[in-house]
């Protein structure tokens, strides 16, 4: 079993750079978009998502106004490596609900039970826990007693009960990265580098990708709860 340790002050400096290298290295997994490596967008995705964790990981201090809880799964044989995390966010208004912004588990360590103990761990400070995940992960969740409540964009939206909470969840508006010099500076690389009309085609691909996403949710919600199924906002947002 790996050892647990739970923040809600900024974590060693060594743990947030492992952290962040796991958020670039499962990109795939741990971003909504789920691009696959092969996009040429993929590096400015991965900077993208790293640099929103970076964001959250600064507000464990407090500075920027919400709550930020982290907990670290750490190597049993080497308490120095991180090899896993989840990064949720508790609900204001409401002392039993958070809700799952990032996780992720080092490739290596997967199938070993590290994030069913993370979150083990995270539903007993919250018992009322939601996360959203691709349609191939909710057998994986609901075998830790997560259920289908709708759909959130590309991915489904779980809950261990069977209602959103009603509290107020303060979240970082990560928008303004997107479009953000550095990002900009990223893809002015991969144009020059791969030319418009290949960087124009992963664009495409990209937005294909992300309407077969959002197409497959939908049809495996509906599938779940009917055509009464509908896009979920829960929990109420506050862009901070």
């Amino acid at each position: 079993m790996p050892q647990i340790t739970h923040y809600k002050t900024p974590c060693p400096e060594h743990i947030t750079s492992q952290i962040l290298q796991l958020v670039v290295d499962n990109l795939t997994d741990i971003s909504a978009v789920a691009l696959p490596p092969s996009n040429l967008l993929y590096n400015v995705y991965q900077y993208a998502i790293g640099y929103e964790v970076h964001l959250y990981l600064e507000a464990l201090n407090g500075a920027k106004g919400i709550t930020v809880e982290l907990i670290v799964a750490t190597d049993v044989d080497d308490p120095e490596k991180v090899i896993g995390f989840v990064l949720y966010l508790p609900v204001k208004d409401d002392p039993e609900a958070c809700g799952v912004a990032y996780m992720a588990v080092d490739a290596s360590h997967r199938g070993q039970g590290v994030a069913r103990t993370m979150l083990r761990e995270m539903v007993g400070r919250y018992p009322h826990a939601e996360l959203t995940c691709s349609v191939g992960k909710v057998p994986y969740f609901e075998a830790m007693s997560f259920q289908v409540l709708g759909v959130r964009g590309t991915q489904v939206l779980m809950n261990t009960r069977d209602h959103g909470t009603d509290g107020l969840m303060a979240v970082l508006d990560t928008a303004p990265i997107y479009s953000s010099l550095e990002v900009r500076q990223i893809h002015t690389y991969l144009l020059q580098k791969n030319g418009k009309r290949a960087m124009t085609d992963a664009e495409k691909q990209r937005d294909r990708h992300l309407d077969q996403l959002t197409r497959k949710a939908n049809e495996f919600v509906r599938g779940r709860l009917g055509d009464e199924a509908v896009p979920a906002p829960s929990p109420r947002l506050r862009l901070v």
